[in-house]
Parts: structure tokens; sequence; C-alpha cells
């Protein structure tokens, strides 16, 4: 009997861990990477937010893959090997995989390892005829795939949730690079990409009311105590998060309550009182934002879905 896929393990050490922290903590503003958000912890929470009654964007997004699924499917072209940065709990995939054409693979690749195991399992069990690759490892550097029983005709990089947004300009277009080295020269990659709206429906979003996306933020911290033996006090920071109108997005920060100092590998950092530590943003979008960033990761807009209210987009690139 198997005991499920197959695990490439190319995850980063914990000395890497510790150096980006190291590297965040002495930058002005101080920050903190948000790709250490996903432990096994955090992928619960970040679950638990997708069902909040403020958090819209999974339940449009849904919707839009399963109101579209035929023309996304008709854009791809079959015998695609699915990769999917980031792998989350597997409900987009499922829809993705059942409107395409004949999929032959699939590769989730996640820095968590709980997470991708149980989402690789699952997806494993529930499409026999999809061979389930997954890759541990960090998704922003081009991932070398591995290689399914059966040829695929291309390579399709899924990466939903707007999770490009969280991302800076400059990391997004070298994430897109990395997925153009990844999909390669006949491969597409399809995003799930926020659309600009009304801020008050941003914010609501970003900090509902139940408190699960704080807990969530304050999460980080608790992971990089266990991970890098850092001595964050998560009762000295408070979660915020604002729409930055000028910007087109969320910036979620970390805010000292008090003075402190914080260690980590034996440098100390200070902390004021409100002072703020970035930990994520996530930018909203308009096509001419999306054209332009395609672009300069040599790639091009070949189609385009949206959500009756254009809430939400999801955008097929190909190599330009």
């Amino acid at each position: 009997m198997s005991s499920g896929p197959e695990l490439t393990d190319l995850h980063p050490s914990t000395d890497d861990i510790a150096g980006d922290v190291l590297r965040g903590l002495a930058s002005v503003p101080k920050r903190l990477p948000s790709k250490y958000f996903y432990d096994q912890r955090g992928s619960e929470l970040f679950e638990a937010i997708t069902r909040q009654p403020e958090y819209y964007l999974t339940r449009v997004e849904l919707a839009l893959l399963a109101d579209r699924g035929a023309e996304i499917a008709a854009a791809v072209g079959p015998r695609a090997h699915v990769v999917e940065p980031g792998s989350g709990s597997g409900r987009k995939t499922r829809l993705l995989l059942d409107a395409l054409d004949d999929p032959v693979a699939y590769t989730p690749i996640d820095i968590s390892r709980a997470a991708l195991t149980a989402s690789a399992g699952r997806l494993d069990r529930e499409f026999g005829d999809v061979e389930v690759l997954p890759v541990l490892a960090d998704f922003t550097r081009a991932v070398p795939l591995p290689t399914p029983a059966r040829p695929a005709d291309a390579a399709l990089v899924f990466f939903p949730g707007s999770t490009l947004g969280n991302f800076t300009r400059d990391e997004s277009v070298r994430l897109l690079g990395a997925m153009r080295a990844t999909m390669g020269d006949g491969g597409a990659a399809l995003l799930g990409l926020d659309l600009e709206k009304d801020p008050a429906l941003l914010e609501a979003a970003y900090n509902d009311a139940a408190g699960v996306t704080a807990e969530f933020t304050l999460n980080l911290l608790r992971r990089l105590n266990r991970d890098v033996g850092s001595d964050f006090d998560l009762s000295a920071f408070a979660h915020r998060a604002r729409y930055v109108a000028a910007e087109g997005r969320i910036v979620t920060t970390l805010e000292s309550l008090r003075e402190q100092v914080v260690t980590v590998e034996g440098r100390r950092f200070r902390f004021a009182v409100g002072e703020q530590m970035h930990v994520e943003q996530s930018q909203k979008y308009t096509d001419a934002r999306i054209a332009s960033l395609a672009a300069d990761a040599g790639l091009r807009v070949v189609a385009g879905w949206n959500d009756p209210r254009d809430w939400f987009g999801l955008r097929l690139l190909r190599v330009a």
C-alpha cells in the first residue's frame, strides 16, 4: 500500500531563516519575511481566516474558478503539469484539476512541511489519475520540477489567493521571473489577483472581528521563537492593518506596545513604543498594474476573468 506522494525536500535551513530575520530586523523600518507565516499553526490559522465573513477573497475566487472553469481549461490546453507555489488547503486546486482536460501531474511547492504533506495526500487520494509530486522549497526562487511518469504537454503554474500581492514590486517581478523559469517557454501561469475596490471592504478583510488575522500575524513571532531561538514577547506586540491609498495596498505591521529589546542569535534589537515592524503587504491590482508587472518579467497577459462585481480576477500569463 502506498504511503503517499514522494516528497522532494529543498527546504531552507534554520540558518537561512535566521539570516532573513537578522537582515529584516537590521533594516529601517524593521521587517519580518511574510513567507515564514506558514508553519503548521500558521497554515491552520490562514485557513480559518479564509472562512471569516469579512474575508471575501477566497469565496469570490472559488466561485470564479467554478463558474469559468471550462473557459480556463480551453485557454490552458490539455495534459498540463500543474505547479502550485504555496499549496494551501487544496480547495481551489480541486476546482482547477476538475476543470482541466486530462491533467498529468500536480506539484505543490510549500515551505510548510505539514501543510504540504496534508494537501498533497488529500489530492493524491482524490485524483487517482493525476500524479502528485510535492516539493518542500522556498517558491520565491525557480524550482526544478519533478518529472511525471506520463509526459505533460506543458507546465501550468497556479498561484491563487492574490499571494503575489504580498511581495514588493521588485520582488513580484523576480517571483514572476522564477515562475517563467519553472514553467518554461511553452508553459503558462494562472494568477488569482485581488482588484482595487472600496477601502472599507479591504480594511475589514484584514481586521476580522473574531481576531483570527491578528492571531495569525502574531503566530509569526511564535514560529520564529521556536525555530531560530528568538525571544519575542507576543503580548508586547499588536496586529495593525491599514489601506495605503497612494500605494494601492494593505500594509500589515506589528506594533510594539512598549519599549523592549528582542534578541536573535545573540544580537539585540531595540523597539520603541509604537514602533511599527512591517510583516506583510497585500497589493491590490488594476489591469495596467498587472500588465506592467508581467512585461517586466518577460510575460504577457493572454486571457482574464473577473467576478461579476470586479472584486477579484484570474489572469493567464505566457512568455512574451
